[in-house]
């Protein structure tokens, strides 16, 4: 009988398709049997298709640990994996990987190995206490039943020492393909037409949802303090998400007379030919694993002001290829306008992000991965 991989997440549209295909990929092609367990969450349940999966299990996680859906979750979990006797379960997000590694502890006892890789534990430095008191135990006794615990930063790598899981090991992350995030200049004009801006104006990009842990208010207000200087009339803050505080920050954006200058793009598909039309890369979130939206921006050439948290800090040097702010519109306001007004600067971060980003490209993490399967 051949070998089988289980990949279990929360979501398939926004975890799964983001992050895991190349990973499925690898394994298909060693000639293991592939499958994923996840919630459809596409608008069109047609939609969901996954390459590289063999057999595809729909469970209806949610995201709330508390909801009922999760207790059918955890039943059909348990059925499915003591059913099917993979050889490896790997499993990702917070509330998939809590009910996996509970399902799985029978198979465990056979031959069944579990690995959770934590995209970024819920307690941090300078979480709310409630966050310490309600995840931190649940994570650390959930490390009973993990035979490799992944963490993608520093932070979470050296916390997870004091877990109980067999083998706690760091990787970068999920890897990006830089090939796909090349700072391609002759793409410029065209691409900023199409998008309505002009070739001087200056443009500021996040991307990510649009709700309270990235922090997008923070940039608006930021753009607001510019107002009375000599960048504010070419200058443009261009966001590609979506989410439940669009309206909100909408509202904010025109009670603070900036609307014309704060540009709502929804979700996009071409975000590296995005990123090779901006000139700065805003990343303000409030938490974070390890970033990938800031990685594609790196990739890019693109010098990125951030706030100074756990997975910013893995990946920007302060003065070498990105600046810190403080989370508080007055000095991001002094960060873009010092980047807006010294081309050298950002020529510089610019060229030292892309160097800095190679070690995160998905080949060097897919060979780290391979370790980490050979391991087991």
């Amino acid at each position: 009988m051949g070998k089988k991989v289980l990949f279990v997440a929360t979501v398939v549209k926004t975890h799964i398709m983001e992050f895991h295909i190349p990973y499925l990929k690898m394994f298909k092609e060693a000639g293991w049997e592939t499958a994923v367990a996840a919630r459809n969450d596409y608008e069109n349940p047609n939609d969901c298709h996954i390459p590289y999966c063999d057999y595809y299990f729909d469970i209806p996680f949610e995201r709330n640990p508390l909801k009922k859906e999760n207790v059918k979750s955890y039943r059909m979990l348990k059925e499915i994996i003591d059913r099917e006797n993979y050889d490896i379960v790997h499993c990702h997000t917070p509330v998939g990987a809590a009910l996996t590694r509970l399902a799985a502890r029978d198979a465990r006892k056979k031959s069944t190995r579990v690995i959770y890789t934590a995209h970024g534990f819920h307690f941090f430095s300078g979480a709310p206490l409630l966050n310490w008191l309600t995840y931190y135990p649940v994570e650390k006794y959930l490390s009973k039943f993990t035979d490799i615990l992944i963490t993608i930063n520093q932070e979470d790598y050296k916390r997870a020492q004091h877990f109980y899981a067999k083998r706690v090991m760091y990787v970068p992350g999920v890897g990006i393909d830089l090939r796909k995030f090349t700072n391609i200049k002759s793409k410029d004009i065209c691409k900023r037409k199409e998008l309505g801006f002009k070739e001087d104006d200056i443009l500021l990009l996040s991307v990510g949802e649009l709700i309270k842990r990235k922090n997008h208010e923070i940039v608006i207000r930021a753009i607001a303090k510019l107002k009375n200087t000599d960048i504010y009339s070419s200058l443009h803050y261009v966001i590609c998400g979506t989410g439940t505080l669009q309206n909100e920050l909408i509202r904010i954006s025109k009670e603070l007379g900036v609307e014309n200058h704060v540009h709502f793009l929804g979700y996009r598909s071409d975000i590296s030919d995005i990123c090779n039309v901006c000139d700065i890369f805003v990343f303000m979130s409030l938490q974070e694993g390890l970033p990938v939206a800031l990685m594609e921006a790196m990739a890019c050439g693109l010098p990125a002001i951030g706030t100074k948290i756990r997975g910013n800090t893995d990946l920007i040097i302060n003065g070498e290829n990105g600046l810190f702010s403080e989370n508080n519109a007055k000095d991001l306001a002094v960060k873009i306008q010092e980047l807006c007004t010294n081309n050298d600067l950002r020529i510089f971060l610019g060229q030292n992000a892309q160097k800095s980003i190679k070690k995160f490209d998905l080949e060097s993490v897919k060979n780290e991965m391979k370790k980490v399967y050979s391991a087991i």
